[in-house]
């Protein structure tokens, strides 16, 4: 085949397979076999093989996975990616109408446009010379991170498009059947189950390693097209679906200036979304003309012409096997029921906040109470009643003063008064946050360099920072204008909390600060769950396989992955591209091997020397037991423990052996 041959057979089949991907991916529809498929990409692979000069952006062959990234860059949004507020009812939308009919001309919404809000990762696409040129995520809304090498992976988004410039942005999201197919074959190869479809796009999306994106049956669904700018909502969904993108509600979407034709729709909806193939938490209801959406402006994050609205939650029962009291970032002890899993909305339900004593007591729950949940807002589990006709016999009220001082006998608490929390007493929140911040930046932790004891609280005190992920928010004007800091001293500490984003997930989990949970428990969390979703989804029981982790541990770490402000503070890390890279399971030199390390050593410090003792799968603890494989003594070795080793003939080592212990990795 010559040259020319070849470039008119590439072109044909590059036609042909991306009239194929289309109506696979977006229309739902085949036109040919997968099998045959399959044939023609071989083909167009061996002649691009065979022609590499041929090769351009916008091939099919080109939908692969990269080199692994070290980080991702930030990319400053044009137009910022805004949230919406949400409604829960009719009421609540009537006042948005009536708010806004306050500020049109007229005194009267022309026209409203609806769609289906998905559950997914917000995205940004932008298209030059009509070729897909960079992808990045939502962030805060004004900067995000690009993610181009793994959203080019996911195969119903259009490499090319016949517009010259634009900006698409929607959400990356998994379908429903193919999120269980993945959990089928993760429960058949004995990993742990993701958590949830949201969690499992999103986590999929922020891989460095682009093969992870690529192996994932990934899907954008197109929301707006920023530019070019059209005249109304639907103008833009319907180019949308002309340049070859899916959109959340094919034609079926909603045009009226009626209210009441509004609410009727919104009763039909909440029918038609079960039978989605992807998860939703709502539906949009915006002013369809675009100019006039604009003119009305935002308010803090969000639009005054959009909101969200909320669909009724779905309900299930089950069982609530334990009540434990989480201790949150400000002090405040919260009740948490521990459930029977059950699947509510298209999730898995394993534990919901009780929020504080009266409401312990005003739903009467007890252990081993039959309960019915739901979710606020198809997110937030909540109990909602108490099923007392199954309740067992032996099932007492919960005592909330008494497990609050049984669970933490350390501390004392106190209820302010008008407050219906108990706290910790003699701490405010301030304090409890510089300690968590500290912590966190802390060596065993993050190790971020520049966030010490004093630097936090310069930046806590002035207000720049109030919780943990407002660490990520921070940019060099703002640390340079404290007294401590100068441009130099300023930047650096953002670069140094910048790069503490992607760290292995053992680090982080300990950064977390979860009672009872030090470096060596974290690393043997990071071993068994392999990701942060899959730990965020677990039960007690698979906490309690873990050898060095009994019921309290195991306790604490649900009560703290069961707390509201907890899982808000990981959404936010997440949407600001802060999240651990998982555990790659490997083979480990010293895995099962157990060592105590006493005494100076003058090559590097004790924390260094552990934490690389683990990372080749040691375990390393405080105290000498049978079960110690060796006690590494450096300089002045402490009495107690050398001469328990040589009681229970524990062998010693010396720093020297312990050098040549990392550098072979060999027991």
């Amino acid at each position: 085949m010559t040259k020319s041959e070849a470039e008119a057979r590439i072109l044909k089949l590059r036609e042909l397979i991306n009239d194929y991907r289309y109506h696979y991916h977006v229309l739902d529809e085949s036109i040919m076999s997968e099998a045959a498929a399959d044939s023609l990409k071989h083909e167009l692979s061996q002649l691009e093989t065979e022609y590499p000069e041929l090769i351009t952006p916008d091939s099919p062959t080109q939908r692969v996975a990269g080199k692994a990234l070290d980080k991702f860059e930030k990319v400053k949004h044009e137009k910022r990616m805004i949230s919406l507020a949400d409604v829960f009812s009719r009421e609540e939308v009537m006042d948005w109408i009536s708010r806004n009919e306050k500020l049109v001309p007229g005194g009267k919404i022309p026209e409203f446009f609806t769609d289906i809000k998905m559950d997914g990762l917000a995205c940004s696409l932008k298209y030059r010379d009509g070729l897909l040129v960079q992808a990045a995520t939502r962030g805060d809304g004004l900067v995000g991170e690009d993610v181009t090498l793994n959203v080019r992976t996911v195969e119903n988004i259009p490499l090319k498009i016949d517009i010259d410039t634009a900006e698409v942005r929607g959400e990356i999201i998994i379908f429903k059947e193919d999120f269980e197919k993945l959990q089928e074959k993760q429960r058949k190869a004995g990993e742990p189950e993701f958590a949830n479809p949201r969690n499992l796009a999103a986590g999929s999306i922020r891989q460095l390693d682009s093969k992870i994106a690529a192996s994932r049956p990934l899907r954008f669904i197109a929301y707006d097209l920023v530019t070019p700018d059209l005249p109304t909502w639907h103008d833009a969904y319907e180019m949308l679906r002309k340049l070859g993108f899916r959109t959340s509600m094919e034609d079926r979407v909603f045009l009226s200036s009626e209210k009441e034709e509004l609410f009727n729709y919104i009763d039909h909806l909440d029918e038609y979304r079960k039978g989605l193939k992807f998860n939703t938490d709502g539906m949009v209801i915006k002013i369809n003309d675009r100019a006039m959406y604009d003119k009305l402006g935002i308010i803090g994050k969000t639009p005054r012409g959009a909101v969200a609205y909320k669909f009724p939650a779905e309900e299930a029962t089950t069982k609530v096997r334990d009540i434990v009291i989480s201790i949150g970032r400000t002090g405040a002890a919260t009740p948490v029921a521990l459930f029977d899993p059950v699947q509510v909305a298209g999730t898995t339900v394993r534990h919901a906040s009780l929020h504080n004593a009266d409401e312990i007591a005003r739903l009467d729950v007890r252990i081993g109470d039959t309960v019915i949940i739901y979710k606020a807002g198809d997110i937030i589990p909540q109990v909602k009643e108490v099923l007392t006709a199954l309740r067992p016999d032996d099932a007492k009220p919960y005592d909330f003063l008494k497990e609050l001082k049984a669970q933490y006998p350390e501390l004392e608490f106190e209820r302010p008064d008008e407050e219906v929390v108990y706290r910790v007493k003699g701490e405010n929140s301030d304090l409890i946050l510089k300690r968590a911040i500290e912590y966190y930046a802390s060596k065993p932790a993050l190790n971020i360099d520049g966030l010490g004891e004093k630097n936090v609280v310069a930046l806590v005190d002035a207000g720049l920072v109030k919780s943990i992920a407002d660490l990520y928010r921070l940019n060099v004007g703002q640390v340079a204008a404290l007294e401590r800091f100068g441009e130099v001293s300023a930047k650096n500490l953002v670069d140094a909390i910048q790069d503490s984003k992607n760290p292995p997930l053992a680090k982080f989990i300990a950064a977390l600060g979860i009672r009872h949970v030090g470096a060596q428990t974290a690393v043997s969390l990071a071993r068994k769950f392999g990701s942060l979703d899959a730990l965020m989804n677990t039960t007690e029981q698979d906490l309690l396989e873990i050898n060095d982790i009994g019921e309290v541990v195991a306790e604490s770490i649900m009560a703290w992955f069961s707390d509201e402000d907890n899982l808000k503070l990981l959404n936010e890390l997440r949407e600001l591209g802060v999240w651990p890279a998982d555990e790659i399971n490997v083979e480990l030199p010293l895995a099962g091997k157990s060592y105590v390390i006493t005494g100076t050593l003058s090559s590097m410090g004790r924390e260094e020397a552990e934490d690389k003792l683990r990372s080749l799968g040691a375990t390393v603890t405080s105290g000498v037991t049978k079960t110690t494989t060796a006690l590494i003594a450096g300089e002045k070795p402490g009495k107690s423990k050398t001469d328990k080793a040589d009681k229970l003939n524990i062998p010693r080592l010396s720093e020297v052996d312990l050098m040549n212990l990392i550098k072979s990795g060999a027991p």
